[in-house]
């Protein structure tokens, strides 16, 4: 299965792909974790930020493989424990789902992606800067496998 992260926002420092990469390197190949960058909108003094949020939802809404099951991380979303995070992989795995996680731009995600989602989560009822939602996703997609796999990673 597939786990895609689309995440609005360009290339991330070194330390957020060393840590994803750690946690990919960890996971079993039955699950892939995959992270795509879409381009932020441009945004400057005179910018129309629901415009700039419309055009970022449209291409990631196009950037969304077929099939997909779609979850937005959201604040207003509920929040989300690393046990039903293992209940949700153990649910994708059984029934042959890729899924893909929304991360929106420094504005949020724009409507259509909110209606498309079948779920909205939030990781934290804190903000936290994008390349850290990056890290924690894969370490939580890991920890959630631990906890499946039985192993001692999670205590």
């Amino acid at each position: 299965m597939r786990v895609s992260l689309l995440c609005i926002g360009g290339k991330m420092p070194d330390w957020v792909e060393a840590g994803v990469a750690e946690y990919r390197k960890r996971l079993p190949q039955e699950i892939q974790l995959d992270i795509r960058e879409l381009p932020l909108a441009k945004r400057g003094k005179n910018t129309d930020i629901r415009r700039a949020i419309a055009q970022e939802g449209e291409a990631m809404l196009a950037a969304i493989p077929r099939g997909d099951k779609i979850i937005a991380l959201d604040v207003k979303g509920r929040s989300v424990s690393t046990e039903s995070l293992s209940k949700s992989l153990a649910t994708w795995r059984m029934e042959g789902d890729n899924v893909s996680i929304l991360v929106g731009g420094p504005d949020g995600l724009a409507a259509p992606c909110l209606a498309a989602s079948s779920e909205k989560w939030s990781m934290s009822a804190m903000t936290l800067p994008h390349p850290l939602v990056r890290v924690m996703f894969a370490e939580q997609l890991y920890r959630a496998w631990t906890i499946l796999a039985n192993h001692p990673y999670h205590r």
